[in-house]
């Protein structure tokens, strides 16, 4: 089982140009496109809070990659618990500078001034259900904003817009849930003991002609401007105070997305094969 590194900040980012390697055919494929980068400032740490996108990796890394190339950034992660508990790939994630999202390792990133991406979502936000594309699934969570509310730290929105049209969404948890056997696994408390009462239990879905292969969607990512917490440290274990930042972030990240489908409805730079594998709106 992968664990937490002994220490967050034991940590040197991967060579640039071996993630450009990496990544290189999924650029390709997502040609992704960046904007609000002058909001970022290599000297000024921030914790960067946005949507997360149906299964969280098809656009992620070159989000990542793009800060990383054009900035000098390099994201460090706070992931979800069930991230590293998966054979290989908590090991992956750990390599590449992410950590389990508990407060003890936000705040040694914090103390360390590193910059810090973390989407409040987590699992239950890339765990889609039907109908459920680009909605910020947060619950009651406000612990973002009570870290850097605590160390004061600014907070940078940000939108991903194209991965959750990558894919159809088949089949998904609430249907299972609602079948005969998922309400069996429920009676048996199968669901809350291994899906987390279904948080964790991914949707089938289908892309390019009905295969697992994505649609090859153009990918853009948008960072608004810094929120700072700084006036309301003293506050940090106001619940009404932490309502107050997580509402101005969920705010600033819908207002952003939206401006994101109005870049894509005026983007005319599309190759004829690009267009011919999209089909969006479920057209296959």
């Amino acid at each position: 089982m992968a664990s937490t590194l002994p220490d967050p900040l034991d940590f040197t980012p991967p060579a640039l140009a071996r993630l450009q390697r990496m990544l290189a055919p999924q650029r390709f494929w997502f040609a992704p496109q960046y904007y609000g980068l002058e909001h970022l400032d290599p000297q000024r740490p921030a914790l960067y809070v946005g949507n997360h996108t149906l299964y969280g990796v098809i656009d992620a890394p070159l989000m990542v990659l793009g800060v990383y190339e054009k900035t000098g950034i390099y994201f460090r992660s706070l992931g979800d618990h069930f991230h590293f508990v998966v054979p290989g790939w908590g090991s992956m994630l750990l390599n590449h500078g992410a950590v389990e999202g508990t407060p003890e390792n936000c705040s040694r990133l914090m103390q360390g001034r590193q910059h810090i991406i973390v989407y409040p979502g987590g699992a239950r936000e890339v765990m889609k259900n039907k109908g459920e594309e680009y909605r910020l699934v947060w619950k009651r969570r406000t612990g973002f904003a009570r870290m850097a509310m605590q160390h004061g730290y600014d907070i940078i929105p940000f939108a991903a817009v194209g991965a959750d049209d990558a894919y159809n969404i088949r089949y998904d948890s609430k249907r299972f849930q609602n079948s005969l056997l998922g309400k069996l696994a429920a009676r048996t408390g199968i669901m809350d003991r291994v899906f987390r009462g279904g948080d964790t239990l991914g949707p089938l879905i289908t892309g390019v002609g009905g295969t697992a292969l994505p649609r090859p969607e153009k990918m853009y990512f948008m960072f608004g401007e810094r929120i700072s917490t700084q006036p309301l440290q003293a506050a940090c274990n106001n619940p009404a105070a932490q309502w107050q930042v997580r509402h101005e972030v969920e705010t600033a990240i819908y207002r952003q997305m939206n401006e994101l489908f109005a870049i894509r409805a005026k983007d005319t730079d599309w190759s004829w094969w690009r267009k011919k594998l999209i089909a969006r709106h479920g057209q296959e």
